[in-house]
Parts: structure tokens; C-alpha cells; sequence
């Protein structure tokens, strides 16, 4: 079997990792030289790494986020010094996700919410956790989506179990009159069983009254006890 053919093999039993790095790893072994133990090694070590980064893409991808760059490291915390500084990085370690925990984030436009609320999902996505980011209005039209084609019972499970949901911007935008329960019905069905971070501008002199029972629907995460950070 010949180098063409071995990496036709590999890839056929989907080790795409290796087949890929294969002839320049023989040809380090051949140069240094390297034992055969090594070189299965930094095979077996090339091919995870490469797995890693897929999962690491496709969760990213699954995400959805709005800005998928937004991290930690380019925020501008100089921006507004009063910010718990704290609690944001406590909540990047993703120590809340394991505890069931729920986070939310108050603050006006523009005070940097949505940029952290992503950026601590993409350094819970590279913990290992599966995340969900979704607007507020993007989350109502999936839901009405599925209610549509027959599979809501299938997406209120995928948003109820998945380890961490971003619902962003709340109180943005004028809902539906149906929008409070459904989103309560989310937020209910998540309790105690994943986490959820929800940043809104509510209370920090939006409107409050955008669509029926939201007086209700701000007030049952604050009963609850949520980690909570203002902007």
C-alpha cells in the first residue's frame, strides 16, 4: 500500500486528521530520526486536535451568534468602569452553567451587553458546552416557524435542554402579544434543569409595557434569583 493509498484508507475509516498530515510527519520521522512509538504519537495527537477544532467550529456555527468575534479579549472594559468586572469573568468560567444557574444583563443600548453575552458563550463553547444564541424576536419567529410545520413539541426541547441559551435584547422591539408566554413557557421549562443569560434594557428606561404579561415575565427571573450584572 503507497502513501495515496493509505490515505484513501484512512479517510475511509475517518481519520481525516492523519491522512492529511501523514506524509509530512514520515518525512519528520525519516529526518530527525523518530522512534515508531513518536510518530504514532503525533499522528494519533494531529488527528484529535483536528477533531477538537471541528467541534469547536460546529458549535460555533450552531451558536448562531449575531457577531461570532466578540470576545472577552476586545471588549473595552475602560468603557464603563462601574461594570462588575467580577461577575463577568466569574461568569466565563462557566461555573454557572454547571450549577443550573441563569445570568442577566441590564443596561441601556450600546453599553456593551450583547458583546459580552456572546463572548461568554464562545468561552463556554470552547469549555465543551453547547450554546444557543438567539435575539429575542429571532427566537419568537423560529418558534412560530415550527409551530407552523408541525415541530414545536421537537425545537421547544432543543431550547429547553441545550446547556446554555443567550436570548438577547429583550424589550428591543415591539412583540407579539403571544411573545410573554412563550418566552415564560422557555424560561420555565429551562429552570433547574440549564442555564439561561438574558440581557435586556428593560428597567433602564425602555418601555415597559411593549406587549401583555412582560411586567411578569421580567419580574419571575428576579424572584428567581438570577446572577445579575447592570450596564
Amino acid at each position: 500500500m503507497n502513501i495515496i493509498e493509505l490515505q484513501r484508507a484512512l479517510r475511509q475509516l475517518r481519520l481525516g486528521g492523519i491522512a492529511t498530515v501523514l506524509e509530512t510527519r514520515l518525512h519528520q520521522a525519516q529526518a530527525e530520526p523518530m522512534a515508531p512509538i513518536d510518530l504514532i504519537s503525533c499522528l494519533v495527537a494531529d488527528e484529535l486536535t483536528r477533531r477538537s477544532e471541528r467541534l469547536l467550529d460546529r458549535r460555533r456555527k450552531q451558536a448562531a451568534f449575531r457577531d461570532p468575534h466578540k470576545t472577552l479579549d476586545n471588549f473595552d472594559f475602560t468603557f464603563n468602569p462601574k461594570m462588575n468586572r467580577s461577575l463577568v469573568f466569574d461568569l466565563a468560567t462557566c461555573a454557572f452553567i454547571d450549577k443550573r444557574e441563569d445570568a442577566l444583563f441590564l443596561g441601556p443600548g450600546g453599553a456593551g451587553k450583547s458583546h459580552l453575552a456572546q463572548a461568554i458563550g464562545l468561552a463556554a463553547i470552547q469549555q465543551g458546552y453547547r450554546v444557543m444564541y438567539r435575539e429575542t424576536h429571532v427566537l419568537l419567529d423560529d418558534l412560530a416557524e415550527a409551530v407552523a410545520d408541525g415541530t414545536r413539541k421537537q425545537f421547544m426541547e432543543s431550547v429547553a435542554t441545550v446547556p446554555l441559551l443567550i436570548i438577547d435584547d429583550f424589550g428591543m422591539r415591539k412583540l407579539p402579544l403571544t411573545a410573554a408566554e412563550d418566552l415564560l413557557e422557555i424560561i420555565m421549562r429551562r429552570y433547574e434543569r440549564a442555564s439561561t443569560l438574558l440581557t435586556s434594557n428593560l428597567l433602564c428606561g425602555a418601555p415597559h409595557k411593549r406587549f401583555n404579561a412582560e411586567s411578569s415575565f421580567m419580574q419571575r427571573p428576579m424572584r428567581r434569583g438570577w446572577k445579575g450584572a447592570c450596564f
